[in-house]
């Protein structure tokens, strides 16, 4: 491993920035302009190699053999990590501030990124029909999903399956959370991501962009078959809402939608996990798209 330049070891846990990876890390997710708390060497190198900026690193003993590779990821960006904020500590703090089970002894704070409605559409529709590539917009709205796990599930297939972005509500839980982070194994940090954002608000929004609105549910109208006959048109810009896991979504979303879509299980299946359900489809459209551009 290359030499890197001397530090001291954090050896309290009141240390000020134990505390901020504390909080981030065992967090559910930054409030207002707080850095997004990352854990583990593979996220780390990945969201340094797709832009983002750290603020810090936390390194311990043990995740000493990591950091080679992680400033290798940082000098290829942009921006870079500051030497000065590589921060040494000993197993035991890191221990303490760490927000899994078996910890790798890395971890980092990073600035949030930031992006505006329209990259969350992708290329605008002329745009898509002019390109050989080109893709109308495919949003994927978590609305209410409480639960981080499903909504990192979410993320990750929405980025498989060619979501152009992602809009989390207020009800949901926060993409930027460290257990949903995980989950989305780092889609959350690549994917355009609108965080936070009111249902009626958004709803105007995607309306003065012309963009059909999609109700997924156990009780829609429509249903999702195996030949997709009956299933909405996915080609055209869309932005397919998922609902909270027991409520389903809220009636100001089904009233406004251009059209539901629902997917047939066994009568003994209530309803499915919304991550599951979200997947199903997003793949249903990356289905109808790929035989559309055939």
């Amino acid at each position: 491993m290359a030499e890197h330049p001397t530090a001291d070891v954090i050896t309290s846990r009141e240390n000020r920035w134990v505390k901020l990876f504390r909080a981030g890390l065992r967090g559910t997710g930054p409030s207002g302009d707080e850095a997004i708390a990352v854990e583990g060497p593979k996220l780390i190198e990945d969201a340094l190699r797709h832009g983002l900026e750290a603020e810090a690193v936390l390194v311990s003993d043990s995740g000493e053999r990591h950091l080679e590779n992680i400033l290798r990821a940082a000098s290829d960006s942009e921006s870079g990590i500051a030497r000065s904020r590589v921060l040494r500590t000993t197993d035991k703090i890191f221990e303490s501030a760490s927000g899994t089970e078996a910890p790798q002894g890395v971890a980092a704070l990073f600035r949030q990124p930031t992006w505006d409605f329209e990259e969350i559409l992708g290329p605008s529709e002329s745009e898509a029909e002019n390109s050989e590539a080109g893709v109308a917009a495919l949003v994927l709205v978590i609305a209410g999903v409480q639960d981080p796990g499903n909504v990192g599930t979410i993320l990750r297939s929405a980025e498989a399956f060619g979501a152009t972005g992602v809009v989390a509500t207020r009800e949901t839980a926060d993409p930027w959370s460290p257990k949903a982070l995980r989950a989305s194994a780092g889609s959350a940090l690549r994917l355009p991501l609108l965080r936070g954002m009111s249902v009626p608000i958004l709803l105007t929004q995607l309306r003065v962009s012309k963009i059909k609105i999609i109700a997924a549910g156990s009780a829609a109208s429509k249903e999702l078959n195996a030949d997709g006959e009956s299933a909405p048109d996915l080609r055209e810009p869309v932005a397919i809402f998922i609902g909270n896991e027991g409520a389903g979504l809220t009636h100001e979303v089904e009233s406004a939608a251009d059209a539901h879509i629902s997917i047939p299980t066994s009568a003994a299946v209530e309803s499915l996990n919304a991550g599951i359900a979200a997947s199903i489809i997003l793949y249903e459209a990356a289905r109808q798209r790929k035989d559309h551009h055939a």
